[in-house]
């Protein structure tokens, strides 16, 4: 292909010896000529990018790459533009033998994006995905390997919005991870998050670690975090990779000694989604947590790993007056030396043109043939979320399982359905058959079927049977050697029609509920009118049940058990130890409905469940009619 050689307008910067943050000179510099040459994007500075990502509640970043472009440059300060006749290009990856380079491009501003393949040089282009949807961030993959297969197959991965989902919050289209075969053909979906999955990175050992748009935070109202998370390249385990405070944290990158960096903010990102640089080490990413060492008043994009254990890293001034510019970062020292900055434009997204070790390769049994997967815990009782590590025997009777129907517009929420509910055996443990690729939450139960913890959004893959040791429990723990007693028997099934699933309403289900059983003794009362009569009615019982008042307000969304409304039903303070609202000893509650027969079983778990779904105002489709989505029933399959 054509290209062009940049020769003005630059700002060249000598590769400086670093002795501290800022890279003023002293012992362990490199010197310029053992950099490798190196492929990044740039893009033209536009509008400020400081401002917040727009209707993403901070947690994302905005969307770029329109006028982007790739360029090469070389230890001597030459600098080539590869992606001439492109409208934009951004985002490359170097394969395994420092060859090639993937990249997201796009011919003319109209087009979609999709991926792309050229030699180092620019030369041999071709194109990669069609009809994939617009296709980002593509990368080189370890090889798959299927039984049945005569030989490992290579994949490569990309993020995409094919599927045409909404985020959960109903901000702007979902991208997800797919993989397909180097010549763009079988392409499969990998993810299924409501909120979104995107930069991807491949590890050492043939995992993926991407970030992830977390479910809602219902009670802090506002938006839920952006986590790493990693799975394997068949898109089955995916799980949490880290911990930390951090509300976001995106942007991965292993280096060659054994830790994956990554960009983190507390609460909200700029527009570019720059933020200071965190580490983890993958010997045990929940355990080794640790903020590099860096200089104040910069911020920091993009890391990328070389061989000798420093990083590539774009980063601009704290207080947006440049541009994005490459340094080199010693990830122990902090340590930064500066490598090139136009400051016309900003450049990241930087990669190494040398040879780096084929990562591990992966076997899978995921079969597309097949509809279901199947989901089991060990020990629901243990749990990081209680003082001792464990929720006392016999807490955990059940698991609800809820089901994200994912949003297919602008504004439109994701709705939360009851998938089902599954008996926990006395040892804690529980096995499921379910509909795989189906995002889902679990929600452990006590006795009264109260939500006792709610976990993140995951799923089954094709055929994939899945299992955790309990319930948030500490992620690097070993279970312990034994055969739990849930997979003594086959799997109950949780199976059950979309039309049978429930899908709770207050306008459908709790507004007429309330009226029929409650409205005798709360006719004309401020604090809950359930007067009948004018338009607006349903909407003044609503907002009077989750209006702020002094000790709360009587319905605490995603949280039963301390929702006044739910005492009065039970006749006790049913929050247990932990929660803010528990009493000890436990609190007598006037029960309700005053002087009339209790509600019965049905209608009880119709006014939890609403509650422990987030109370929504609206929820389209699905049945709150009792007996369906119960237990599960009929037989199952034993372990494969």
């Amino acid at each position: 292909m054509n290209r062009g050689w940049l020769t003005s307008a630059l700002v060249l910067l000598p590769v400086l010896a670093p002795s501290g943050p800022e890279g003023d000179g002293g012992p362990g510099a490199a010197p310029p000529d053992s950099l490798p040459s190196l492929v990044f994007t740039q893009v033209p500075a536009g509008a400020p990018i400081a401002a917040p990502a727009p209707g993403a509640a901070g947690r994302l970043r905005a969307g770029w790459g329109e006028g982007s472009r790739l360029v090469r440059w070389d230890p001597d300060g030459t600098l080539t533009e590869l992606s001439a006749g492109f409208a934009a290009a951004a985002e490359p990856d170097v394969s395994f033998d420092g060859e090639r380079i993937l990249f997201a491009g796009k011919r003319a501003p109209a087009d979609p994006w999709n991926v792309w393949e050229m030699r180092s040089d620019g030369t041999e282009l071709r194109q990669v995905t069609r009809d994939a949807g617009n296709c980002r961030h593509p990368l080189y993959l370890a090889t798959i390997y299927v039984i049945t297969d005569a030989a490992p197959t290579l994949h490569l991965g990309f993020v995409s919005d094919l599927a045409g989902e909404w985020t959960e919050e109903g901000t702007g289209p979902a991208t997800h991870l797919y993989t397909c075969l180097p010549d763009g053909k079988r392409v499969r979906r990998l993810t299924h998050g409501p909120g979104g999955e995107f930069d991807p990175v491949l590890l050492d050992d043939g995992l993926i670690v991407c970030a992830a748009w977390q479910r809602r935070d219902i009670l802090r109202g506002e938006a839920g975090p952006v986590s790493l998370f990693a799975l394997n390249v068949d898109g089955a385990d995916f799980a949490l990779y880290c911990g930390g405070e951090a509300r976001v944290r995106h942007m991965p990158a292993q280096t060659r000694g054994g830790e994956v960096v990554f960009v983190e903010a507390d609460d909200g990102v700029p527009a570019d989604g720059a933020g200071r640089l965190a580490a983890v080490s993958t010997l045990r990413p929940f355990h080794s947590y640790r903020r590099l060492p860096a200089s104040e008043g910069w911020l920091y994009h993009s890391p990328a790993p070389l061989a000798d254990g420093s990083l590539f890293v774009a980063r601009r001034p704290a207080d947006g007056s440049g541009t994005h510019g490459l340094v080199r970062l010693d990830p122990r020292t902090g340590a930064a030396s500066a490598i090139f900055d136009d400051p016309g434009r900003h450049d990241f997204h930087a990669c190494a043109l040398e040879p780096r070790a084929r990562p591990d390769g992966r076997s899978t049994s995921v079969t597309e043939e097949h509809a279901t997967g199947k989901l089991y815990c060990l020990d629901a009782h243990s749990t990081n979320l209680v003082p001792g590590g464990r929720f006392p025997v016999g807490t955990i009777r059940a698991v609800r399982l809820i089901e994200a129907v994912p949003a297919t517009g602008p504004g439109a929420p994701v709705v939360h359905r009851v998938l089902g509910v599954a008996p926990v055996a006395s040892d804690g443990s529980f096995q499921v058959e379910i509909p795989a690729n189906m995002p889902l939450q679990l929600q452990a139960l006590d006795e009264d079927g109260l939500a006792l913890a709610t976990c993140g959004w995951t799923w089954v893959k094709n055929r994939e049977w899945r299992g955790c040791i309990g319930c948030h429990e500490d992620p690097e723990l070993v279970p312990e050697n034994r055969l739990v007693q849930a997979v003594r028997e086959p799997a109950g099934k949780l199976l059950a029609p979309p039309a049978e699933r429930r899908a709770l309403s207050f306008v459908r289900d709790v507004a007429p509920l309330l009226a029929a059983r409650c409205a005798t003794c709360h006719d004309g009362e401020a604090r809950l009118d359930l007067t009948p009569g004018p338009d607006g009615r349903e909407e003044r019982i609503y907002d009077a049940l989750l209006a702020p008042r002094e000790g709360g307000s009587y319905v605490r969304p995603g949280r039963a058990r301390t929702s006044p409304l739910v005492w009065r039903l039970f006749g006790r303070n049913t929050a247990r130890p932990g929660d803010a609202e528990h009493r000890p000893g436990g609190q007598h509650v006037e029960h309700m409905p005053l002087g009339r027969e209790d509600l019965s079983p049905d209608e009880l778990r119709i006014l939890v469940e609403w509650v422990d779904l987030g109370a929504p105002w609206d929820a389209p489709g699905g049945s709150a009619a009792p007996g369906t989505s119960g237990s599960p029933a009929g037989e199952g399959e034993g372990p494969e």
